[in-house]
């Protein structure tokens, strides 16, 4: 790596653990406060979030499935089925991805890594055993920036196409056509932009607060969270530098088979095909 990528590198990694810290404070918060109050108004624009109102419930957006699947954009599969899709955000490796792997290799569980460009360059080893054991590669952008700001189809197009090129300089395959807003900021001309370069925008349905690594919730917060809180359908998004994920992620998913829930790829999420 030459001088100017450690440089990028090092300013990556301290962007991302400040951008992570601030990321989905608010949308935890959220849920508790408007769990019991009217659903979220159909918008397009602003931050991802996430009404839950009935436990066990698949929980509502801040923008209908409806209106998302106009632009290719989802965040919700088959609520009549019991199925999680397994995803993952990952600005940057800490020790814990390995064992992540190796908790969905063992319950055969396949999973979507959305990654950004640090992720690639500095675990390259980790981002090839994604590709091998057939889990979906995603695109986190290169930078991890507030894309609803970008409003230059070529600006938006770099930040994707970066990372697109730098996955398969690596990996020697093409990156798969999924995209994940970093911090869930988006606009609808954000969705039109990633429409038009081939990608599916994929949201979640089930998030908790997992990216603070130096203060990482118990076992037992984990589950509070993610158990009653699990619905048919679920996207479900988890941090890979997650401490806490790492150590829990088998007892999790074999919690979640005991509720009767199988794992799919998003490559099987209705639509998102």
């Amino acid at each position: 790596m030459d001088f100017e990528r450690s440089r990028r590198t090092a300013a990556a990694m301290a962007a991302l653990c400040l951008l992570g810290a601030s990321a989905f404070i608010w949308r935890d918060k959220d849920a508790e406060a408007v769990a019991a109050s009217a659903p979220a108004a159909v918008a397009a624009s602003g931050d991802w979030g996430l009404s839950f109102q009935t436990e066990g419930a698949a929980p509502v957006g801040n923008a209908t499935a409806e209106h998302l699947g106009q632009y290719d954009a989802y965040y919700l599969g088959d609520t009549g089925k019991k199925v999680i899709y397994l995803t993952f955000d990952c600005g940057y490796e800490n020790g814990y991805t390995e064992s992540i792997l190796d908790a969905l290799k063992k319950h055969n569980a396949p999973a979507a890594f959305f990654v950004v460009g640090n992720m690639i360059e500095t675990a390259p080893d980790i981002i090839r055993r994604m590709a091998a054991e057939g889990h979906i590669v995603g695109n986190h952008t290169y930078h991890h920036p507030d894309m609803s700001r970008i409003a230059d189809q070529e600006a938006f197009r770099k930040e994707l196409e970066s990372l697109a090129d730098l996955y398969r300089e690596t990996t020697g395959q093409e990156l798969p056509r999924y995209y994940r807003p970093p911090r869930g900021k988006y606009s609808e001309e954000n969705l039109k932009q990633a429409q038009a370069l081939g990608y599916k925008t994929v949201f979640w349905s089930l998030a908790y607060v997992d990216w603070y690594t130096d203060n990482q919730p118990t076992a037992d917060q984990a589950y509070a969270k993610l158990l009653p809180r699990i619905h048919d359908g679920a996207v479900v998004l988890l941090h890979s530098t997650s401490r806490t994920n790492a150590e829990i992620l088998d007892d999790l998913l074999t919690k979640w088979e005991d509720m009767g829930y199988t794992f799919a790829s998003l490559e099987e999420l209705p639509g998102c095909q």
